[in-house]
């Protein structure tokens, strides 16, 4: 993330750092280069990330990375957000990643409409195309949820235990 934010610093463009305040313990993160925003949570970056983003692009990366992918695709297919989702696949590093999310589509886990969340390009410029030309197209079954503060009370559910 740091030699990311270097660069977009470096040409002169907006770099915004959401840091959860456990990383700021014992220097885990340097210096952001421009605006930082702290948080008390992952959970809380996440939310603040789809807040602020207009797209979401993640890079060859570990176990945290995969997560926020999916943790903003699993949203955007919920209908909490409606934004584009993208990987650069630099070197084919998301190939196989790609392989399981199609075999999840055959398995019919996944619709393929829900399977076009997920945008992929091997180029940057490729990527940016791709992210502005993007159009969500709910999943018809789940476009009904709503996720306002009033939708999420719960609700009296009304079950009988048989044993």
């Amino acid at each position: 993330m740091g030699c990311v934010s270097t660069a977009v610093a470096q040409h002169e463009r907006q770099v915004l750092g959401i840091i959860p305040s456990a990383f700021t313990v014992n220097n885990l993160v340097r210096e952001t280069c421009g605006k930082e925003i702290k948080v008390a949570t992952m959970h809380e970056r996440l939310i603040t990330m789809m807040e602020l983003s207009d797209a979401f692009i993640a890079l060859p990366g570990g176990f945290g990375t995969l997560e926020e992918l999916f943790q903003m695709i699993s949203w955007a297919q919920l209908n909490i957000h409606s934004k584009p989702i993208g990987v650069l696949n630099i070197n084919g590093f998301f190939n196989g990643l790609f392989s399981f999310v199609n075999h999840v589509v055959e398995q019919e886990f996944i619709t393929q409409r829900v399977r076009k969340i997920l945008i992929s390009a091997t180029t940057a410029d490729e990527l940016v195309d791709k992210l502005q030309a993007f159009r969500f197209e709910p999943d018809p079954a789940l476009s009904k949820l709503k996720w306002s503060p009033s939708s999420s009370q719960k609700e009296k559910l009304d079950l009988m235990l048989r044993l």
